[in-house]
């Protein structure tokens, strides 16, 4: 009976997870750019149609034509082989990113917003120590002192990322932790573990939704403007933003060296900022009865 009563109350809460969400032609598009990308991120060791790191110096910096559909580069590689293989590289990034970030940044906003007291004060120093300083900034700091690589790219990312989930979780937890469902949890006896993942998370999980699609976006980004600069990915990986580094030597003559990794970056990150509004829009209750 008890436990009937916590989630009919939890049911309201959670209603607005379940509202019908992707009905917008431009939801329909963004969703339609990630499948595509993904689709050819899984299948690039099938559907690339040379070796991304194969050279052919006959053919360097070719224009686009029927043997490369997008060109060569100055080392005579495919440039279309080597943007599927970096949506491999570039959408692992993304993923890898908000679920470091997501895990770390939620557990510390979680136990700060229940513990409260001394506990939550020192947790969102350490939290507004990271946001204090802007994001790209801090990333290139510590991939710096950290050493140039895709890993510690990755990490450097995640570190500046987890401060917004942590915000975002604890405002949550501060919102939710008197509503009837965790005081009837709390009434039978369940433990602070059980009703931070069992009756607290579950509510919160809305707005942490909606943060992590932008931020698939922002990783991809990020990683890429490292990558530029040298502090992330390295040559010859077929990563996006070491593309765009390659070929900034050539704009003026070879314009497609850089463009289409540009405009692989652009449709990503577009389409996963489309896919966050549309979220936003849903998850948010409020944004549906104004509409």
């Amino acid at each position: 009976m008890a436990d009937r009563a916590i989630a009919a109350a939890r049911g309201g809460a959670l209603a607005a997870v379940r509202v019908p969400a992707l009905r917008e032609p431009l939801t329909i598009l963004a969703l339609a750019i990630i499948a595509l990308f993904a689709l050819g991120a899984v299948l690039a060791t099938l559907i690339a149609p040379y070796d991304p790191l194969a050279q052919d110096l006959a053919s360097r910096l070719a224009p686009p034509n029927a043997a490369h559909w997008l060109g060569t580069d100055q080392l005579g590689r495919d440039l279309l082989s080597r943007v599927l293989y970096g949506a491999r590289i570039s959408l692992v990034i993304g993923v890898v990113v908000v679920a470091l970030a997501g895990v770390i940044g939620t557990a510390v906003g979680l136990v700060a917003g229940y513990a409260g007291g001394l506990v939550d004060e020192a947790l969102m120093r350490l939290t507004e120590v990271f946001l204090a300083f802007p994001p790209l900034i801090l990333a290139m700091a510590i991939a710096g002192a950290l050493g140039p690589s895709l890993v510690n790219a990755i990490i450097a990312i995640a570190a500046v990322t987890w401060a917004v989930y942590a915000r975002l979780a604890r405002g949550q937890v501060l919102a939710l932790r008197r509503r009837e469902f965790v005081e009837a949890a709390r009434a039978i006896g369940a433990r602070r573990a059980r009703i931070l993942l069992r009756h607290l998370l579950p509510n919160a999980v809305a707005p942490l939704l909606v943060q992590a699609s932008f931020d698939m976006g922002s990783a991809i980004v990020s990683a890429a403007g490292l990558s530029f600069i040298g502090f992330g990915a390295q040559p010859p990986t077929p990563e996006w933003g070491v593309m765009i580094s390659e070929g900034r030597n050539f704009i003026s003559t070879q314009l497609w060296l850089s463009l289409f990794p540009g405009l692989a970056i652009l449709l990503t990150v577009g389409a996963f900022n489309l896919l966050g509004d549309a979220l936003r829009d849903t998850l948010d209750p409020r944004l549906r009865r104004n509409q």
